[in-house]
C-alpha cells in the first residue's frame, strides 16, 4: 500500500470512530481526539522512515516531524477561528488537527475542504427535514446584518434558538471522497 493510501486508511478509522461517536452524543471526547493526533504523528512519521530510509534516518524522521506538524498547524488554524468566534466546536478543531497529523498539510486541506462542502450540502437538507431551516436562515441574516445597525437596533440572537450540527460525519465523509479521488488517480 502506497504512503498516501495507508495514511489515508488510518485516519479513515480514526475519523469514522469519532464521528460515531459524535453522531451518538455530539461531542468528539479528548482522549479520542488528542489520542488520534498522538498516533496521527507517530504514524506519519513512521511512514516517512520506511518510505524515506535512503536520503538517511535523522532526515527521514525530521520530514516526517515538519510534515505532521504543518498538518496539524494548518488544517487546525480556520477550525481554531471559528472556534474562538464560537462557529465550530473544540472537538471538531482537534478532529481536524489530528486529521493533519495523519495525513499531512495537503491532503489534510483537501480533506477539510471536503468536509466542510459536505456539510454545507448536507446542513440545510437536515434542518429543512427538522423543519427549522427558515428560522436559521433568519437567525443567520440577523448574526450578519446586526454589526452593520446601530447599536440600538441590533437584536441578539438567544443560544437556545442556534443550532448546533455534528460535524465529524462530515469529516468522514470527505475522508472516503479524498480516498475515493486519490485511488483513482493511480
Amino acid at each position: 500500500m502506497a504512503p498516501p493510501a495507508l495514511l489515508l486508511t488510518c485516519c479513515l478509522v480514526f475519523v469514522g470512530v469519532a464521528a460515531a461517536w459524535d453522531l451518538r452524543t455530539g461531542h468528539i471526547p479528548n482522549g479520542l481526539t488528542l489520542g488520534g493526533l498522538g498516533v496521527g504523528f507517530a504514524l506519519h512519521v513512521v511512514v516517512h522512515l520506511v518510505d524515506l530510509r535512503s536520503s538517511g534516518l535523522a532526515s527521514a524522521a525530521l520530514a516526517g516531524v515538519v510534515n505532521a506538524s504543518l498538518g496539524v498547524f494548518l488544517c487546525g488554524l480556520a477550525p481554531y477561528l471559528l472556534f474562538r468566534a464560537s462557529a465550530m466546536g473544540g472537538g471538531d478543531v482537534k478532529l481536524l488537527a489530528g486529521v493533519g497529523a495523519f495525513v499531512g498539510p495537503t491532503i489534510g486541506l483537501e480533506l477539510e475542504l471536503s468536509a466542510f462542502i459536505a456539510m454545507a450540502l448536507f446542513a440545510p437538507i437536515r434542518l429543512a427535514y427538522e423543519g427549522k431551516l427558515l428560522t436559521v436562515l433568519g437567525n443567520t441574516l440577523m448574526l450578519v446584518v446586526n454589526p452593520f445597525l446601530p447599536k440600538g437596533k441590533r437584536r441578539e440572537v438567544p443560544r437556545e434558538l442556534m443550532t448546533a450540527l455534528e460535524f465529524g460525519p462530515a469529516v468522514f465523509v470527505a475522508n472516503v471522497l479524498v480516498m475515493v479521488a486519490h485511488w483513482m488517480d493511480r
